[in-house]
């Protein structure tokens, strides 16, 4: 076993990973020095390729099967071929607990174009990547992946199992062997969704990016940002531009009974259509304003929903992600000047995807749930359930009073 290799990226973006390998690659994989490593690789490429018409999806598959390719190749020394259910069972444990070496402290490109016309691995990335809220631990301590990321790890390298045993590259599925998964994952009854703002914190937010919108007008972006997250209830990826999914101001529209909706491709590749609240028109026509636009787009308006300041198209997902957290940066200081320090740590874990929880959160509160199921494109009622609470707060209710001694009489106990 050696570790001193470092863990270069091996998978490019889907555009790149279609073409013939590079020089670079081709030197790399051979000094790894493991015959049939080049034919696995290959079989991971085609795998990979497979999903290449839904982004999201590409990237899950790519991240878990880079990593499986890393600790076998690089840290077992050791084809794929050869592993078997106690080597995946211990993959599983290093993928909870991975080299300090193998974990980033923050986000970091794959590739970048050379000057030689080749693409090159970017020195600073890394297999795994800490949460931008603990980046200043010390990684070997800090990183845990959460029960959701270790639950699509194991789907996901069960999934490509099958497809190597499919390619008759390997006689069983290992995964599918492994009889006690639950020593990776915890039971639970019904998961509740926790990763969402509480009331107090997103009143603070509102109020504070509408102040600063009022005071500087570069904040209207961040008030239309967070009002779409709320009050259409969207995923990070279905506001931002990719290379394949461009959101477009046409992307909003009226139906002939002058409704106004929300049409965007989401998770799995899917269509569907959100119904758009009187508020979010609103939000709409301020932000265009803004953009010194006509009040409401028109079926032909091609203009990106969240232009770039430089540069043509829309902006793209980190940048995104920076707009919603300059926006909760803010009201955490807010909060911190109120006093409210516990609120404002609390928040300090937040990400754009609690924004999305938080909408359908409050949603299921006061809408049908099927309403909201088809608003936040669930494929199921049973996923939007795990946002309703009303049987959680009975339970807590019921709890309330119970007591340490009974109302008996204990008068008569002896010294």
């Amino acid at each position: 076993m050696s570790d001193k290799k470092h863990p270069y990226p091996l998978f490019d973006q889907a555009e790149h990973l279609a073409m013939p390998l590079s020089t670079w690659h081709q030197a790399y994989l051979k000094s790894l020095d493991l015959e049939g490593v080049f034919e696995e690789y290959d079989l991971c490429k085609r795998f990979l390729l497979a999903y290449r018409g839904s982004e999201d999806t590409f990237k899950s598959y790519r991240r878990d099967v880079e990593r499986l390719c890393q600790w076998s190749w690089i840290h077992k020394q050791r084809l794929l071929k050869t592993l078997n259910r106690n080597d995946f069972t211990e993959y599983f444990h290093f993928v909870q607990s991975p080299l300090k070496s193998w974990v980033a402290i923050k986000h970091s490109q794959r590739y970048q174009d050379h000057t030689s016309g080749q693409r090159l691995p970017v020195e600073h990335w890394r297999p795994f990547l800490l949460r931008k809220s603990i980046k200043n631990k010390t990684a070997s301590d800090t990183y845990s992946p959460s029960q959701a990321s270790l639950r699509a790890c194991i789907a996901c390298v069960s999934t490509f199992c099958t497809y190597l045993m499919q390619e008759n590259y390997i006689p069983a599925n290992p995964v599918l062997l492994i009889r006690q998964k639950s020593q990776f994952l915890q039971k639970v009854h019904q998961e509740r969704i926790t990763r969402k703002l509480s009331n107090e914190q997103w009143r603070i937010l509102v109020k504070t990016i509408q102040y600063l919108a009022e005071k500087d007008h570069k904040y209207e972006r961040h008030v239309f940002v967070i009002s779409a997250f709320y009050l259409l209830g969207l995923r990070i990826s279905e506001l931002s531009s990719s290379e394949k999914y461009h959101p477009k101001m046409a992307d909003f529209f009226r139906d002939n009974a002058q409704r106004w909706w929300f049409k965007t491709v989401g998770k799995g590749n899917k269509y569907r259509e959100i119904a758009m609240p009187n508020a979010m028109v609103d939000s709409l026509k301020r932000y265009r304003a803004h953009l010194q636009l006509s009040a409401l787009p028109t079926p032909f308006d091609q203009s990106p929903i969240i232009p770039k300041h430089r540069g043509h198209g829309g902006i793209g997902i980190r940048q995104l992600r920076k707009v919603v957290q300059e926006a909760f940066d803010a009201a955490i200081t807010q909060l911190k000047k109120q006093g409210s320090v516990e609120e404002a740590t609390l928040m300090q874990q937040a990400t754009a995807h609690w924004l999305r929880h938080t909408a359908i959160s409050h949603d299921v509160l006061h809408r049908p749930r099927e309403h909201v199921r088809d608003d936040a494109g669930h494929g199921s009622a049973t996923v939007t359930d795990r946002y309703i609470e009303t049987d959680l707060a009975a339970r807590h209710s019921s709890a309330r009073d119970k007591r340490l001694i009974l109302d008996l009489d204990i008068t008569n106990l002896e010294d």
